[in-house]
């Protein structure tokens, strides 16, 4: 168990395993967090303040809740995983926001959700929450794939996901 601190990358993969994350899932966890370390690294350089280690927890974390469901519930799930292990709310709130690019409350209330915010917030929030729809089981690709896949299932989300990847790509200067 890591208490009060942020977990470093071995720590959150072996929380990973101790929960039974499928392999698959820790490998997408790995991806995720690659793609969204180089994201805050590139914000970093153009003098935002994003925490990377924070970044790269959340990351790693993110999918926690796919040890005990594949549901949209994953995230509401890990964050309470997260919670219990007693790592920082900034990493169960990067947990617990990361799905859809964010969950409006609307839709938290169709799902029977607790009363909570859980659209990305902060920076770090955004960043995993964009490099999730980035990475598809391992492999990074281009963000309309996600948009079109999610066009067909869920249009509020895929609205989402295209206004997070134009304030990323606004924040960057460039294509992420």
């Amino acid at each position: 168990m890591v208490s009060k601190g942020l977990p470093s990358r071995e720590q959150a993969i072996e929380l990973l395993q101790k929960n039974k994350c499928p392999k698959k899932v820790i490998a997408h966890c790995k991806a995720v967090a690659d793609l969204s370390v180089e994201i805050a690294s590139k914000l970093k350089s153009k003098n935002f303040k994003v925490n990377p280690q924070l970044v790269e927890s959340g990351a790693l974390l993110h999918d926690i809740g796919r040890s005990k469901s594949h549901g949209v519930d994953h995230g509401l799930i890990g964050a309470k995983i997260v919670e219990s292990e007693g790592l920082p709310n900034e990493v169960a709130d990067i947990v617990k926001r990361h799905v859809g690019g964010g969950i409006s409350s609307q839709e938290a209330m169709r799902f029977g959700w607790p009363k909570d915010d859980y659209m990305p917030q902060t920076i770090e929030e955004k960043v995993v929450s964009y490099a999730d729809k980035r990475i598809d089981k391992e492999k990074c690709v281009p963000i309309d794939f996600e948009i079109k896949r999610l066009s067909v299932e869920h249009k509020e989300a895929a609205v989402r996901v295209r206004n997070l990847h134009e304030e990323i790509k606004g924040l960057l200067g460039s294509e992420p």
